[in-house]
């Protein structure tokens, strides 16, 4: 980091990690990951574990006294942009995506239409009615298996594969358990691919191979349930169109410097955007890091270039 960067640090970098949501034990590991990389390059970083008590959390920042915070904090409250409003409010730069993109980002329905109207790929999709009765048909419009998924959730929590009519209510119940929304998806077959999107360019694309059915919470964070392949071995066409894909999801919701963009490479249709991840995870095991790795960047460099969003 140049010395006018170094400059504008003229207190503790705050790694924010933990906090409230349902992500919060993944939200430590990678915490303590940042913070290690941080502190590694000589830098002034002091881990900070939000309180699992919202209410606590803005007298935990105002006595930290920070100059700057690296956000690592996934989920409801990190992703959302609630942690976002308190750090403006305080006058603390922060890394990552403002108030307003993190909270676009973070909903699946508002990211979804911003992405339509930008006639970027989605797959078919309706919002659920809740309460849920079978008789509401909606589902018929995507066909089954189809996917439930929680409208704002991250981590894979409450998403559910459903092959028939009578799995569907037991699904959109366990999705209703994280929010209000919950979505019904086509399911479509294909490789799954993410694409990091560091300092607003692309990164090699990865391809994600769970031992599972489909990429779920147990998946995701079961050390040897998955298998990443860095880069991902697609045609080199259909990774050039994913990438390029990734980057346009990435600007129409107006993130900031960095985020993770999941696809389905659909068989008759290319890359389909599922979700963007503002906040991606940042342990060994994560998916960001591996793509930069793949790029040449370690990790001890994409943690400064992530902190840079902040100074800049």
């Amino acid at each position: 980091m140049s010395g006018n960067h170094h400059a504008a640090l003229n207190g503790p970098i705050g790694v924010l990690c933990g906090g409230p949501s349902g992500e919060r034990e993944i939200s430590l590991r990678s915490g303590a990951a940042v913070h290690e990389a941080l502190a590694a390059q000589g830098l002034p970083a002091v881990l900070v574990p939000l309180a699992q008590d919202q209410e606590q959390i803005p007298e935990q920042l105002r006595r930290a006294k920070l100059s700057c915070a690296f956000v690592v904090l996934h989920g409801p409250f990190g992703e959302d942009g609630a942690i976002q409003a308190l750090l403006d409010e305080m006058r603390v730069p922060y890394t990552g995506s403002t108030v307003e993109s993190s909270r676009r980002a973070m909903d699946k329905i508002t990211s979804r239409q911003a992405w339509a109207a930008a006639k970027l790929p989605i797959p078919r999709w309706v919002e659920a009615p809740l309460p849920f009765v079978l008789s509401s048909s909606r589902h018929e419009r995507i066909g089954f298996p189809l996917i439930v998924k929680p409208g704002c959730q991250g981590s894979s929590l409450g998403i559910s594969l459903v092959d028939d009519p009578q799995q569907l209510p037991a699904a959109v119940e366990e999705a209703a358990r994280y929010g209000d929304q919950v979505l019904l998806e086509e399911y479509l077959p294909g490789p799954e691919i993410t694409i990091g999107i560091l300092q607003d360019r692309p990164l090699p694309v990865v391809q994600v191979v769970p031992k599972r059915r489909f990429y779920d919470y147990v998946a995701k964070y079961t050390p040897g349930m998955t298998e990443y392949l860095v880069p991902a071995p697609v045609p080199e066409e259909a990774a050039r169109s994913a990438q390029e894909t990734a980057l346009k999801a990435h600007q129409v919701l107006g993130c900031r410097s960095f985020s993770r963009v999941d696809m389905i490479l659909a068989r008759d249709r290319g890359p389909v955007l599922l979700e963007i991840n503002t906040i991606p995870g940042m342990t060994q095991l994560s998916l960001l890091p591996k793509a930069a790795a793949a790029a040449g960047i370690s990790f001890q460099e994409l943690c400064r270039r992530m902190l840079l969003s902040a100074v800049e």
